[in-house]
């Protein structure tokens, strides 16, 4: 209770900080937007030549696109921890957040807090509801808590793979980051996995397993059930790489000495 208590009170003073400056949140929100509809027309200009690409169709590329686009807004709303390295390593601000009686992982999630970025779980919807609709999917009941599974897992398994790689930084705190590398590589998780060759195919699933926050769940939506086992390998696999990532945040901390002069 004490840690949700916490987590409502550093939502509620971000909200505030946040209406302050009205202007820059439409900026980012329309900065969102154009770079979501960016993905979104690359995906239309590759079936403006084809019908099928390895047997999926133009819907079904789009509805992995807007469901994919959940649980990564998620990730960007509440793990937005790229510049830990530079922020909280080599400027030292790290000593700050140790010494007060919470969680540092839990301290920097909710300092580097940007709501605004949910927006695109909102697009994420209208994706999936259009493509959905030109699909004729039927949906029950029961997706509802699925669906809230495959996205949680989703969110966890990107921050598992992201909070372990800021833990680099408790071993070396050279400014170089291969974070934005990581970035892109994570965009290949919104796209079918059987179009890559199968390395690629082992990585993403396996490896760095972002395959499982896009192409995997939205099989299992789609009726794909040579993929179900995977579909709902989602929630395993995103506690099993966050848990990991805990272990090494917790071992990074015990290792870390404090800023120098």
């Amino acid at each position: 209770m004490f840690y949700l208590s916490v987590f409502f009170q550093y939502m509620a003073q971000y909200i505030k900080t946040k209406l302050q400056y009205r202007t820059d949140l439409l900026v980012e929100f329309f900065s969102d937007l154009m770079s979501q509809a960016v993905n979104l027309i690359f995906i239309l200009v590759v079936f403006g030549h084809t019908d099928l690409l390895h047997g999926w169709t133009r819907d079904e590329m789009i509805f992995i696109y807007g469901f994919f686009l959940v649980p990564f807004a998620l990730f960007g709303a509440f793990f937005n921890i790229w510049d830990f390295n530079e922020r909280y390593i080599v400027r030292g601000e790290l000593d700050r957040v140790l010494t007060r009686p919470v969680h540092s992982l839990f301290q920097i999630i909710l300092e580097r807090m940007e709501l605004e970025s949910l927006l695109g779980a909102v697009t994420g919807f209208i994706i999936m509801g259009y493509a959905g609709s030109r699909l004729d999917l039927d949906f029950h009941w029961y997706d509802v808590p699925i669906f809230l599974l495959f996205v949680i897992g989703g969110m966890f398994i990107y921050a598992g793979v992201f909070i372990a790689l800021a833990t680099i930084s408790f071993w070396s705190d050279a400014r170089s980051s291969i974070m934005p590398m990581m970035y892109n590589i994570s965009n290949y998780g919104r796209y079918p996995i059987d179009i890559y060759n199968r390395v690629i195919r082992y990585i993403l699933t396996w490896v760095l397993p972002f395959a499982f926050v896009g192409v995997y769940p939205s099989a299992y939506f789609l009726g794909k059930k040579e993929w179900y086992v995977y579909s709902f390998l989602t929630p395993v696999m995103g506690v099993a790489f966050f848990v990991l990532a805990l272990l090494l945040w917790n071992a990074g901390i015990k290792r870390y000495r404090g800023a120098g002069n």
